[in-house]
């Protein structure tokens, strides 16, 4: 028979014993060197709670309790999983197709010997994303909010970029930065974690933190066994 290239298991609590001890059984699987990654999805309390009631169903762990209840004891039972996982994604704002097109950046076969790194920009009064496995925060720098000219422009536009990435210790920040990360990427691959998301933050996620992360995303590029994209949260979310 012609062996699988690739195959997909699904699992979630309700596996019963089977899943109490599947952290056992992926350690035995990686301990004869297969190619194994694991991806976890999970959402916000607000989001599963919405999903729960739209279908009428009972959270399969809330017992004589709540739906938060359930949700609760189950975050408290995939900790573990969770902590080691390759992927992690917050599937709270993505509708099935932005999930589907997700999950392909993170497991495209071309490139699945190389470390995927996702640059996300973000703005920290929409909250901390997530999924970042690195967060830094660019809002040591002057925002160009505060200047007209460049105030309906983002970090996309050449003219912000400039003016950001022109201020004291911006380039510092990103050449110190990009060399920080180089160990821990190294480390990443050597322990088979294979996707991360380094994050960079300002106040609105519109000029600061676009025009790092952009600079940052093109430094990374340079680096060998990675393969860089790069991502806007908050843009035109004002």
């Amino acid at each position: 028979k012609t062996p699988l290239p690739r195959l997909a298991v699904v699992i979630d609590v309700r596996g019963g014993e089977f899943f109490s001890e599947l952290q056992t059984h992926l350690n035995s699987l990686r301990s004869r060197s297969l190619n194994l990654r694991v991806l976890f999805l999970e959402a916000t309390d607000s989001a599963l709670v919405k999903r729960f009631e739209s279908v009428r169903r009972p959270h399969p762990l809330q017992g004589s309790g709540t739906i938060l209840d359930g949700i609760a004891e189950e975050r408290v039972r995939l900790l573990s999983l969770r902590e080691s996982a390759d992927v992690v994604i917050d599937t709270s704002d993505l509708n099935i197709h932005q999930l589907s097109n997700k999950i392909a950046e993170g497991f495209t076969l071309e490139q699945s010997s190389k470390l995927q790194i996702n640059v996300m920009s973000f703005g920290f009064k929409y909250g901390l994303p997530s999924d970042a496995d690195l967060v830094a925060d660019a809002r040591f720098l002057p925002n160009p909010f505060w200047q007209e000219s460049l105030r309906p422009f983002t970090g996309e536009d050449t003219a912000v970029s400039d003016f950001v990435l022109s201020q004291t210790g911006a380039q510092e920040f990103v050449t110190n930065y990009v060399a920080a990360l180089k160990p821990v990427l190294r480390g990443y691959l050597n322990e088979n974690k294979r996707y991360a998301t380094i994050a960079i933050g300002c106040t609105g996620g519109k000029h600061r933190s676009v025009a790092v992360s952009k600079r940052i995303a093109t430094e990374l590029a340079k680096l060998d066994d990675v393969a860089v994209s790069l991502k806007h949260r908050d843009l035109g979310r004002e």
